[in-house]
């Protein structure tokens, strides 16, 4: 055949003709294969790829999906960590109470026998809150205590404080959370709650 006619050929199954100038299915040569292939070879030519229109409608979804979940996650993680922070003030006013019953007093009897809110616990990688009776809010008496929880890191801004009549306060939330509502006499753990 001439080069401007049309050629067949059949190459792992495919079925190519070519024109001088375009590419185009050469319907008098399809006949040669079975039905079943010649099926099976235009629905594949059809169904291969996505289109612009696809893509960008996947893009468009997981954008959505992310802005809803990213923040829904971040304060996730920050509830998390809050909780580590209230763990260790109630932890900690036991031992006030233990010292209490040893001593009949909250504050240090000597040097040697020191209070147990005055070795304040700092941050750390599981827990970012700082622990004890000595930030401005807390007060140490022989017979009364405040105990906060200052939060540091992902938690910073958060001010959590318990007494000695188990007396729950909480006096700032973490800076991504706002301002704390009115009535904060609990230890607040969700964005937006109050007591």
């Amino acid at each position: 055949m001439s080069t401007k006619s049309n050629q067949f050929s059949v190459e792992a199954g495919a079925v190519r003709c070519a024109h001088d100038r375009q590419r185009v299915f050469c319907q008098a040569r399809r006949s040669i294969l079975p039905a079943r292939t010649r099926d099976r070879l235009l629905l594949r030519r059809e169904t291969t790829g996505f289109t612009l229109i696809e893509v960008m409608i996947t893009v468009a979804i997981v954008a959505i999906l992310s802005a809803i979940a990213l923040p829904t996650y971040a304060d996730y993680v920050t509830r998390g960590k809050l909780v580590a922070g209230t763990n260790s003030l109630a932890a900690l006013r036991a031992q006030m109470e233990q010292y209490y019953q040893d001593n009949r007093q909250y504050t240090s009897v000597s040097t040697s026998i020191i209070s147990p809110c005055l070795a304040a616990t700092t941050a750390s990688n599981s827990n970012t809150f700082v622990v004890g009776c000595t930030a401005p809010s807390s007060a140490l008496k022989d017979t009364s205590y405040i105990l906060t929880a200052t939060g540091t890191g992902r938690t910073a801004g958060a001010i959590y404080t318990v007494d000695q009549a188990n007396n729950m306060s909480t006096l700032g939330l973490p800076t991504s959370w706002g301002s704390v509502p009115a009535n904060h006499a609990c230890w607040l753990m969700r964005k937006g709650d109050s007591c």
